[in-house]
Protein backbone atom coordinates (compact mmCIF):
# COMPACT_ATOMS: atom_id res chain seq x y z
CA UNK A 1 0.00 0.00 0.00
CA UNK A 2 2.67 2.02 0.92
CA UNK A 3 4.48 0.98 -2.67
CA UNK A 4 1.46 2.19 -4.10
CA UNK A 5 0.64 5.68 -2.83
CA UNK A 6 4.45 6.48 -3.55
CA UNK A 7 3.83 6.04 -7.04
CA UNK A 8 0.81 7.27 -7.22
CA UNK A 9 2.49 10.36 -5.49
CA UNK A 10 5.31 10.22 -8.25
CA UNK A 11 2.80 10.39 -11.09
CA UNK A 12 1.06 12.95 -10.05
CA UNK A 13 3.73 15.08 -9.59
CA UNK A 14 4.97 14.34 -13.36
CA UNK A 15 1.71 15.29 -14.67
CA UNK A 16 1.62 18.53 -12.71
CA UNK A 17 5.20 19.02 -13.75
CA UNK A 18 4.22 17.93 -17.46
CA UNK A 19 1.30 20.48 -17.82
CA UNK A 20 3.19 23.30 -16.29
CA UNK A 21 6.69 23.33 -18.11
CA UNK A 22 4.94 22.42 -21.24
CA UNK A 23 2.32 24.74 -21.54
CA UNK A 24 4.40 27.79 -20.60
CA UNK A 25 4.03 29.32 -23.60
CA UNK A 26 7.37 28.05 -25.11
CA UNK A 27 7.25 26.08 -28.35
CA UNK A 28 9.87 24.17 -27.93
CA UNK A 29 8.91 22.48 -24.49
CA UNK A 30 5.60 21.40 -25.95
CA UNK A 31 7.13 17.93 -26.41
CA UNK A 32 7.23 17.88 -22.56
CA UNK A 33 3.42 17.32 -23.01
CA UNK A 34 4.08 13.58 -24.67
CA UNK A 35 4.81 12.45 -21.39
CA UNK A 36 1.19 12.21 -19.92
CA UNK A 37 -0.04 8.90 -21.74
CA UNK A 38 2.76 7.18 -19.54
CA UNK A 39 2.23 8.63 -16.73
CA UNK A 40 -1.60 8.41 -17.28
CA UNK A 41 -1.53 4.56 -18.01
CA UNK A 42 1.23 4.10 -15.18
CA UNK A 43 -1.66 4.72 -12.74
CA UNK A 44 -2.35 1.90 -10.59
CA UNK A 45 -6.25 2.35 -9.78
CA UNK A 46 -9.02 4.39 -11.92
CA UNK A 47 -8.87 7.20 -9.29
CA UNK A 48 -5.38 7.71 -9.98
CA UNK A 49 -5.88 7.95 -13.34
CA UNK A 50 -8.43 10.65 -12.67
CA UNK A 51 -5.77 12.65 -10.70
CA UNK A 52 -3.20 12.50 -12.88
CA UNK A 53 -5.67 13.50 -15.82
CA UNK A 54 -7.02 16.86 -13.10
CA UNK A 55 -3.20 17.46 -12.48
CA UNK A 56 -1.96 17.81 -15.68
CA UNK A 57 -4.62 19.48 -17.36
CA UNK A 58 -5.46 22.06 -14.11
CA UNK A 59 -1.35 22.56 -14.24
CA UNK A 60 -1.40 23.41 -18.44
CA UNK A 61 -4.76 25.90 -17.73
CA UNK A 62 -3.33 27.48 -14.70
CA UNK A 63 -4.11 31.09 -15.90
CA UNK A 64 -7.67 30.65 -16.12
CA UNK A 65 -8.70 31.38 -12.93
CA UNK A 66 -6.40 34.71 -12.92
CA UNK A 67 -7.62 35.65 -16.22
CA UNK A 68 -11.31 35.17 -15.17
CA UNK A 69 -11.17 37.31 -12.12
CA UNK A 70 -9.56 39.72 -14.81
CA UNK A 71 -12.45 39.34 -17.23
CA UNK A 72 -15.39 39.36 -14.54
CA UNK A 73 -13.48 42.40 -12.30
CA UNK A 74 -14.45 39.95 -9.27
CA UNK A 75 -11.76 37.47 -6.71
CA UNK A 76 -10.58 34.28 -7.69
CA UNK A 77 -13.34 32.26 -6.22
CA UNK A 78 -15.42 32.55 -9.45
CA UNK A 79 -12.30 31.95 -11.39
CA UNK A 80 -11.80 28.80 -9.44
CA UNK A 81 -14.97 27.00 -9.95
CA UNK A 82 -14.81 27.94 -13.87
CA UNK A 83 -10.89 25.98 -13.94
CA UNK A 84 -12.25 23.07 -12.26
CA UNK A 85 -15.48 22.80 -14.34
CA UNK A 86 -13.45 23.09 -17.95
CA UNK A 87 -11.30 20.22 -16.10
CA UNK A 88 -14.24 18.21 -16.11
CA UNK A 89 -14.60 17.18 -19.71
CA UNK A 90 -10.71 16.21 -19.71
CA UNK A 91 -10.69 14.65 -16.63
CA UNK A 92 -14.17 12.80 -17.62
CA UNK A 93 -12.67 11.16 -20.54
CA UNK A 94 -9.40 9.95 -19.73
CA UNK A 95 -10.84 8.83 -16.58
CA UNK A 96 -13.61 6.18 -18.53
CA UNK A 97 -10.77 5.42 -21.12
CA UNK A 98 -8.28 4.20 -18.41
CA UNK A 99 -7.26 0.53 -18.38
CA UNK A 100 -4.98 -1.38 -15.79
CA UNK A 101 -3.65 -3.30 -19.54
CA UNK A 102 -1.08 -1.46 -20.87
CA UNK A 103 -0.56 -3.57 -24.14
CA UNK A 104 -1.99 -2.47 -27.34
CA UNK A 105 -5.82 -2.04 -25.30
CA UNK A 106 -4.39 1.02 -23.73
CA UNK A 107 -2.47 2.63 -26.38
CA UNK A 108 -5.83 2.19 -28.51
CA UNK A 109 -8.06 3.89 -25.56
CA UNK A 110 -5.23 6.33 -25.36
CA UNK A 111 -5.76 7.33 -28.95
CA UNK A 112 -8.98 7.75 -27.97
CA UNK A 113 -8.99 9.51 -26.04
CA UNK A 114 -7.19 11.89 -27.94
CA UNK A 115 -9.54 11.90 -31.22
CA UNK A 116 -12.40 12.71 -28.55
CA UNK A 117 -10.36 15.72 -26.67
CA UNK A 118 -9.86 17.20 -30.35
CA UNK A 119 -13.20 16.77 -31.85
CA UNK A 120 -16.55 18.68 -30.85
CA UNK A 121 -18.39 18.13 -28.27
CA UNK A 122 -15.30 17.36 -25.98
CA UNK A 123 -13.25 19.30 -27.86
CA UNK A 124 -14.72 22.21 -27.11
CA UNK A 125 -12.56 22.23 -24.17
CA UNK A 126 -9.77 20.60 -25.47
CA UNK A 127 -6.66 22.63 -24.21
CA UNK A 128 -3.65 21.52 -23.74
CA UNK A 129 -3.64 18.77 -26.15
CA UNK A 130 -0.42 16.79 -26.39
CA UNK A 131 -0.74 16.07 -30.31
CA UNK A 132 0.09 20.35 -30.43
CA UNK A 133 4.05 18.88 -30.02
CA UNK A 134 3.42 17.69 -33.18
CA UNK A 135 5.00 20.80 -35.10
CA UNK A 136 8.12 21.05 -32.93
CA UNK A 137 8.93 17.13 -33.06
CA UNK A 138 8.38 17.23 -36.75
CA UNK A 139 8.64 20.47 -38.31
CA UNK A 140 7.50 20.26 -41.84
CA UNK A 141 6.21 16.58 -42.23
CA UNK A 142 2.97 17.51 -42.21
CA UNK A 143 0.18 14.82 -42.11
CA UNK A 144 2.24 12.49 -41.62
CA UNK A 145 4.23 14.49 -38.41
CA UNK A 146 1.01 14.35 -36.84
CA UNK A 147 0.26 10.65 -37.90
CA UNK A 148 3.69 10.08 -36.47
CA UNK A 149 3.22 12.11 -33.02
CA UNK A 150 0.09 9.93 -32.21
CA UNK A 151 1.94 7.06 -32.89
CA UNK A 152 4.62 7.96 -30.19
CA UNK A 153 2.32 9.10 -28.06
CA UNK A 154 0.09 6.02 -28.18
CA UNK A 155 3.59 3.63 -27.32
CA UNK A 156 3.79 5.67 -24.34
CA UNK A 157 0.82 3.90 -22.96
CA UNK A 158 2.58 0.89 -23.20
CA UNK A 159 5.32 -0.91 -21.75
CA UNK A 160 7.63 -0.35 -24.08
CA UNK A 161 7.22 3.67 -23.22
CA UNK A 162 11.19 3.97 -23.14
CA UNK A 163 11.67 3.41 -27.12
CA UNK A 164 9.02 5.50 -27.57
CA UNK A 165 10.73 7.95 -25.07
CA UNK A 166 14.27 7.82 -26.78
CA UNK A 167 12.93 8.64 -30.10
CA UNK A 168 10.70 11.56 -29.53
CA UNK A 169 13.60 12.64 -27.33
CA UNK A 170 15.96 12.09 -29.93
CA UNK A 171 13.17 14.39 -32.63
CA UNK A 172 12.96 16.77 -30.19
CA UNK A 173 16.73 17.63 -29.95
CA UNK A 174 16.93 17.77 -33.28
CA UNK A 175 13.75 19.89 -34.11
CA UNK A 176 15.31 22.03 -31.28
CA UNK A 177 19.00 22.06 -32.91
CA UNK A 178 17.75 23.42 -36.30
CA UNK A 179 15.16 25.93 -34.87
CA UNK A 180 14.71 28.72 -37.09
CA UNK A 181 11.89 31.85 -36.39
CA UNK A 182 9.25 31.14 -38.66
CA UNK A 183 9.50 34.03 -41.86
CA UNK A 184 6.50 36.54 -42.24
CA UNK A 185 5.00 36.43 -45.68
CA UNK A 186 6.16 39.27 -47.83
CA UNK A 187 3.52 42.01 -47.85
CA UNK A 188 2.21 40.95 -44.44
CA UNK A 189 2.02 42.82 -41.08
CA UNK A 190 0.60 41.72 -37.92
CA UNK A 191 0.45 44.31 -35.40
CA UNK A 192 0.61 44.04 -31.63
CA UNK A 193 -1.70 46.98 -29.56
CA UNK A 194 -1.41 47.61 -25.78
CA UNK A 195 -4.66 49.22 -25.41
CA UNK A 196 -6.24 46.85 -22.50
CA UNK A 197 -9.52 46.67 -22.26
CA UNK A 198 -10.77 49.50 -23.79
CA UNK A 199 -9.98 47.74 -27.11
CA UNK A 200 -12.74 46.97 -29.08
CA UNK A 201 -15.18 49.18 -26.06
CA UNK A 202 -13.86 52.61 -26.63
CA UNK A 203 -16.67 53.82 -28.94
CA UNK A 204 -15.30 57.44 -29.68
CA UNK A 205 -14.23 57.73 -33.45
CA UNK A 206 -11.25 59.16 -32.72
CA UNK A 207 -10.17 55.74 -31.07
CA UNK A 208 -10.71 54.49 -34.82
CA UNK A 209 -8.80 57.13 -36.31
CA UNK A 210 -5.63 56.71 -34.55
CA UNK A 211 -6.24 52.86 -35.59
CA UNK A 212 -6.09 54.00 -39.92
CA UNK A 213 -3.09 55.78 -38.87
CA UNK A 214 -1.76 53.31 -37.32
CA UNK A 215 -2.53 51.01 -40.21
CA UNK A 216 -1.07 53.81 -42.83
CA UNK A 217 2.02 53.73 -41.08
CA UNK A 218 2.62 50.10 -41.86
CA UNK A 219 1.98 50.81 -44.94
CA UNK A 220 4.63 53.41 -45.33
CA UNK A 221 6.84 50.58 -44.41
CA UNK A 222 5.98 48.67 -47.15
CA UNK A 223 2.75 46.19 -45.45
CA UNK A 224 0.46 45.46 -48.50
CA UNK A 225 -1.50 43.32 -45.83
CA UNK A 226 -1.94 44.73 -42.20
CA UNK A 227 -3.71 42.18 -39.65
CA UNK A 228 -5.18 44.03 -36.62
CA UNK A 229 -5.99 42.02 -33.35
CA UNK A 230 -9.47 40.59 -32.28
CA UNK A 231 -12.21 43.08 -31.29
CA UNK A 232 -9.77 45.93 -32.82
CA UNK A 233 -13.03 47.38 -35.16
CA UNK A 234 -15.60 47.34 -31.78
CA UNK A 235 -19.12 46.62 -33.61
CA UNK A 236 -18.98 46.58 -37.45
CA UNK A 237 -21.01 48.89 -38.59
CA UNK A 238 -21.46 51.25 -41.88
CA UNK A 239 -20.25 54.03 -39.94
CA UNK A 240 -17.01 52.00 -38.66
CA UNK A 241 -16.78 50.51 -42.54
CA UNK A 242 -16.90 54.31 -43.67
CA UNK A 243 -14.18 56.13 -41.72
CA UNK A 244 -12.00 52.95 -42.70
CA UNK A 245 -12.92 53.21 -45.93
CA UNK A 246 -12.39 56.98 -46.11
CA UNK A 247 -9.40 56.56 -43.86
CA UNK A 248 -7.77 53.54 -46.01
CA UNK A 249 -8.62 55.55 -49.24
CA UNK A 250 -5.61 56.30 -51.87
CA UNK A 251 -3.84 53.53 -50.37
CA UNK A 252 -3.16 49.86 -52.01
CA UNK A 253 -3.00 48.49 -48.30
CA UNK A 254 -6.13 45.88 -46.84
CA UNK A 255 -6.57 45.84 -43.03
CA UNK A 256 -7.85 42.54 -41.82
CA UNK A 257 -8.94 43.43 -38.21
CA UNK A 258 -11.38 41.72 -35.44
CA UNK A 259 -14.80 43.29 -34.60
CA UNK A 260 -18.00 42.04 -33.41
CA UNK A 261 -20.97 41.55 -36.03
CA UNK A 262 -24.43 41.76 -34.59
CA UNK A 263 -27.31 39.86 -35.56
CA UNK A 264 -31.16 39.31 -34.39
CA UNK A 265 -29.91 36.10 -32.72
CA UNK A 266 -26.59 37.81 -30.77
CA UNK A 267 -23.76 37.69 -32.62
CA UNK A 268 -20.90 36.80 -34.72
CA UNK A 269 -17.25 37.43 -33.63
CA UNK A 270 -15.31 38.21 -36.96
CA UNK A 271 -11.83 39.31 -39.04
CA UNK A 272 -13.00 42.26 -41.57
CA UNK A 273 -11.17 42.93 -44.58
CA UNK A 274 -11.34 46.32 -45.53
CA UNK A 275 -9.65 48.95 -48.09
CA UNK A 276 -9.95 52.23 -49.85
CA UNK A 277 -12.58 50.64 -51.81
CA UNK A 278 -14.50 49.40 -48.61
CA UNK A 279 -14.77 46.36 -46.45
CA UNK A 280 -17.06 43.11 -45.58
CA UNK A 281 -16.92 40.51 -42.76
CA UNK A 282 -14.35 37.93 -44.38
CA UNK A 283 -14.21 35.38 -41.63
CA UNK A 284 -16.78 34.35 -38.59
CA UNK A 285 -15.42 32.49 -35.39
CA UNK A 286 -15.79 28.46 -35.67
CA UNK A 287 -15.71 28.27 -31.71
CA UNK A 288 -15.60 31.61 -29.33
CA UNK A 289 -14.72 31.18 -25.64
CA UNK A 290 -17.69 28.76 -23.92
CA UNK A 291 -19.02 30.72 -21.03
CA UNK A 292 -18.06 34.25 -21.59
CA UNK A 293 -18.87 34.53 -25.20
CA UNK A 294 -20.27 31.29 -26.71
CA UNK A 295 -23.65 30.61 -23.79
CA UNK A 296 -26.23 28.28 -25.88
CA UNK A 297 -27.63 27.75 -22.80
CA UNK A 298 -29.94 31.12 -23.47
CA UNK A 299 -31.62 29.63 -26.23
CA UNK A 300 -33.42 26.87 -23.77
CA UNK A 301 -34.94 29.99 -22.00
CA UNK A 302 -35.98 31.67 -25.45
CA UNK A 303 -33.17 34.59 -24.70
CA UNK A 304 -31.29 35.69 -27.32
CA UNK A 305 -27.24 37.03 -27.01
CA UNK A 306 -24.25 35.25 -26.70
CA UNK A 307 -21.41 34.94 -29.41
CA UNK A 308 -22.65 31.83 -32.43
CA UNK A 309 -20.74 28.92 -32.84
CA UNK A 310 -20.18 28.05 -36.50
CA UNK A 311 -18.07 24.86 -36.00
CA UNK A 312 -17.23 23.95 -38.92
CA UNK A 313 -18.19 26.64 -41.07
CA UNK A 314 -15.60 28.51 -43.18
CA UNK A 315 -12.10 27.02 -42.11
CA UNK A 316 -10.23 29.10 -45.08
CA UNK A 317 -11.35 32.27 -47.15
CA UNK A 318 -9.52 33.87 -49.96
CA UNK A 319 -8.43 37.39 -50.33
CA UNK A 320 -6.02 38.54 -53.10
CA UNK A 321 -5.71 35.61 -54.65
CA UNK A 322 -4.29 33.94 -51.21
CA UNK A 323 -5.75 30.93 -49.31
CA UNK A 324 -5.88 31.93 -45.49
CA UNK A 325 -6.49 30.25 -42.25
CA UNK A 326 -7.78 32.67 -39.68
CA UNK A 327 -7.62 31.36 -36.02
CA UNK A 328 -9.35 34.38 -33.55
CA UNK A 329 -8.55 33.72 -29.89
CA UNK A 330 -9.96 30.58 -28.18
CA UNK A 331 -9.41 28.31 -31.49
CA UNK A 332 -5.40 28.74 -31.17
CA UNK A 333 -5.48 27.15 -27.98
CA UNK A 334 -8.00 23.70 -29.31
CA UNK A 335 -7.47 21.02 -32.06
CA UNK A 336 -10.06 20.69 -34.51
CA UNK A 337 -10.23 24.33 -36.02
CA UNK A 338 -6.81 24.01 -37.21
CA UNK A 339 -6.48 20.88 -38.69
CA UNK A 340 -9.94 21.45 -40.82
CA UNK A 341 -8.27 23.72 -42.09
CA UNK A 342 -4.98 22.48 -42.81
CA UNK A 343 -7.46 19.90 -44.86
CA UNK A 344 -7.90 22.80 -47.57
CA UNK A 345 -3.92 23.37 -47.48
CA UNK A 346 -3.81 27.20 -47.10
CA UNK A 347 -1.01 29.52 -48.06
CA UNK A 348 -0.72 31.58 -44.48
CA UNK A 349 -2.45 30.69 -41.09
CA UNK A 350 -3.82 34.17 -39.42
CA UNK A 351 -3.88 34.36 -35.68
CA UNK A 352 -5.55 37.32 -34.08
CA UNK A 353 -6.25 37.58 -30.20
CA UNK A 354 -7.81 40.24 -27.50
CA UNK A 355 -5.81 38.72 -24.53
CA UNK A 356 -5.78 41.78 -22.35
CA UNK A 357 -7.80 40.15 -19.09
CA UNK A 358 -4.64 37.28 -19.68
CA UNK A 359 -2.53 39.90 -17.91
CA UNK A 360 -0.45 37.55 -15.45
CA UNK A 361 -0.69 35.03 -17.43
CA UNK A 362 0.85 32.89 -20.19
CA UNK A 363 -2.26 32.16 -21.83
CA UNK A 364 -1.54 34.58 -24.92
CA UNK A 365 2.44 33.10 -24.85
CA UNK A 366 0.49 29.67 -25.14
CA UNK A 367 -1.77 31.14 -28.21
CA UNK A 368 1.09 31.91 -29.88
CA UNK A 369 3.41 28.58 -29.19
CA UNK A 370 0.50 26.98 -30.54
CA UNK A 371 0.38 28.81 -34.02
CA UNK A 372 3.92 28.64 -34.35
CA UNK A 373 3.99 24.35 -34.16
CA UNK A 374 0.79 24.10 -36.07
CA UNK A 375 2.16 26.51 -38.88
CA UNK A 376 6.06 24.25 -38.32
CA UNK A 377 4.09 21.35 -38.56
CA UNK A 378 2.37 22.29 -42.06
CA UNK A 379 5.10 24.38 -43.54
CA UNK A 380 2.78 27.26 -43.34
CA UNK A 381 3.42 31.04 -43.12
CA UNK A 382 2.32 32.93 -40.05
CA UNK A 383 1.06 36.34 -39.08
CA UNK A 384 -0.32 37.20 -35.50
CA UNK A 385 -1.31 40.11 -33.91
CA UNK A 386 -2.77 40.11 -30.62
CA UNK A 387 -3.74 43.37 -27.88
CA UNK A 388 -2.63 43.01 -24.58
Amino acid sequence: MRRERSVAAQLITGAIAAGWIGWSGIPLLLPVACLVPFLWSAAPTRAVAAIVSAGYFLAASRGLPQGAANFYGSDLWPGLLLWLAASSGFVAVYTLLWTRKRGWQAALRYLAACAVMALPPFGILGWAHPITAAGILFPGWGWWGLAATAAGLAIMATRRWPAAAIAMTGVWLWSASTWTMLDTPTGWQGVDLELGSSLGREGGLQRQFDLVSTARREAAAGARFVVLPESTLGYWTPTIEGVWRDGLRGTDITVLAGAAHVTSEGYDNVMVAVSGSGGAVLYRERMPVPGSMWQPWRTLFGLSGGARADFFANPVVEISGVLIAPLICYEQLIVWPVLQSMLYDPDIIVAIGNGWWTKGTSIVAIQRANSVAWARLFSKRLVMAFNT
